[in-house]
């Protein structure tokens, strides 16, 4: 079944073409990897398949319906991980997941996020306020939602950014997994991925012009 579907999209920034008439469509079980070079207009990409930034030509489709038409049912079935990670800096790491488990509506119990913290390397630093972490562990803080998310649509911007080589591993299982399931990912990355699932596409960006 077909989920998402980006048709006919064109991206400028400023004066300059990103990309034009760019299609593709993700189904329950896809992992689609966006690559270029820096500049290509990776991260304009999926804020606009996200919803966060406007395309001048060309539409994203939820289920066969126009974002415009059903936003409220596309955030609910979709998290978005971007660059800039999020967190309340005031906040300890447990706090900044109850905080988005319940922006989201997903009910945990203390002791998963625990848990999923413990996975991303960060145990025994669950309520340390997020400004004493490093920006690596700020990010592990971020991706820790992905452990507990009930999500179908994963669009994640870098997600490897500042994980170590185990870190890395720990994650490709984790998406290998939530595809094996039924889920979608969406996901730009710089550096080559060892995911061996069997419905990984990739689409590579031109360079910007």
């Amino acid at each position: 079944m077909i989920m998402l579907t980006v048709q006919n999209l064109t991206v400028y920034r400023s004066d300059k073409r990103l990309f034009e008439t760019l299609s593709f469509e993700l189904k329950s079980g896809d992992i689609l990897q966006i690559t270029g070079r820096n500049g290509a207009g990776k991260t304009t990409l999926l804020r606009t398949v996200a919803g966060l930034n406007t395309a001048e030509s060309g539409h994203v489709l939820w289920q066969g319906e126009p974002l415009s038409q059903c936003r409220d049912i596309y955030y609910r079935d979709m998290i978005f991980l971007g660059h800039v990670i999020g967190l309340k800096r005031e906040l300890s790491a447990i706090e900044n997941l109850i905080f988005y488990q319940t922006m989201q509506g997903n009910a945990q119990d203390v002791e998963s996020l625990y848990a999923a913290l413990a996975k991303v390397g960060l145990a025994g630093r669950e309520d340390l306020p997020i400004g004493q972490l490093s920006a690596g562990q700020q990010r592990r803080v971020s991706l820790a939602r992905l452990w507990l998310s009930q999500q179908a649509l994963w669009i994640l911007d870098e997600p490897f950014t500042s994980i170590d080589k185990q870190g890395i591993r720990v994650l490709e299982a984790l998406f290998e997994q939530h595809a094996q399931q039924g889920g979608m990912i969406l996901l730009t990355s710089h550096q080559d991925t060892t995911l061996a699932h069997s419905q990984l596409k990739r689409i590579e960006l031109g360079e910007s012009v």
